[in-house]
């Protein structure tokens, strides 16, 4: 099936866009931290199937996405505002929408959701409840680790070592040894980009090396519930068996005024990459 590749100007940045196109409704995509947009393409390609339209992206500094450039970082209102001026870039404001969100894309369609439900037809969160709390007296500590950290990114001299595309396939799969061949060489590719004058398959990351760095902000539990307990739009929450699961996730998914529970069997964390059919037939099996 078809995709299509453009590049859509929101808050500043030229974001990279994928879409499978359909007749039916919009899906919007929302990928995790140091993945990409491409890394839905085995779920989109199920509900294309199923006759819904699919658009995902790159967000800042991932993927073809521009990055942040000097003086920018990568905090999640960012990403919050960039979504909110995606839409309109998109023409997705005429009806509302279904956004699916995984990981930090999770988070983020959380905080935008909360605030503009009447964009939306549905949410769904996959592994996407939020991080794990903060204990507040660390923050100093976390602050102080990431000035260290953003130095440590910006003084760096040497430039990155070029990798094999089975170096890059090796690295990914060491975090996710659930991820197969196929699917990990295809992501792979795109998640990197050939190093300028190396001969052969010399190949670098496309993520921005800040997010290398360490988080000045504070996730704070009281808050994001906040979000959670605006959502006036049906959502679904899927699990992995085997994925990041929260001490407290039943107290963060049950502020939630509408929502359904999925778990996927043997998925882990990544679970569009692992077990895309399963996902996207849950999801079709939640659609209002």
């Amino acid at each position: 099936m078809s995709v299509r590749e453009r590049v859509v100007r929101a808050n500043g940045l030229a974001h990279h866009v994928l879409s499978w196109e359909a007749e039916g409704p919009t899906v919007l995509l929302a990928h995790g931290f140091l993945d990409l947009g491409w890394s839905w393409r085995w779920v989109a390609e199920r509900l294309q199937a199923a006759g819904y339209r699919c658009v995902a992206w790159d967000w800042r500094g991932h993927g073809e996405t521009e990055h942040v450039g000097a003086g920018g970082y990568y905090h999640f209102p960012d990403y919050v505002l960039d979504l909110d001026e995606l839409l309109p870039q998109l023409r997705l404001m005429d009806e509302p929408v279904h956004l699916i969100g995984h990981s930090m894309g999770g988070t983020v369609s959380t905080m935008f959701a909360g605030l503009r439900s009447d964009r939306l037809a549905s949410l769904t969160l996959v592994e996407g409840l939020g991080p794990p709390a903060w204990e507040l007296e660390k923050a100093p500590t976390k602050f102080e680790a990431w000035l260290s950290s953003v130095a440590k990114v910006r003084g760096r001299r040497r430039p990155p070592r070029p990798l094999s595309l089975d170096e890059c396939l090796r690295r990914m799969r060491m975090q996710n040894p659930q991820l197969d061949e196929e699917k990990g060489r295809f992501l792979a590719e795109k998640a990197t980009r050939p190093a300028e004058g190396e001969e052969g398959e010399g190949r670098l990351w496309r993520f921005d090396r800040l997010h290398r760095t360490t988080s000045p902000m504070p996730f704070r539990v009281e808050i994001f519930g906040a979000f959670l307990e605006r959502i006036a739009v049906p959502t679904l929450v899927v699990l992995g068996e085997k994925g990041f699961r929260l001490p407290d996730e039943a107290e963060r998914y049950g502020r939630l005024a509408d929502h359904e529970v999925v778990e996927i069997a043997g998925a882990g964390h990544m679970l569009h990459w692992e077990k895309p059919d399963e996902l996207a037939d849950a999801w079709l099996a939640f659609a209002p």
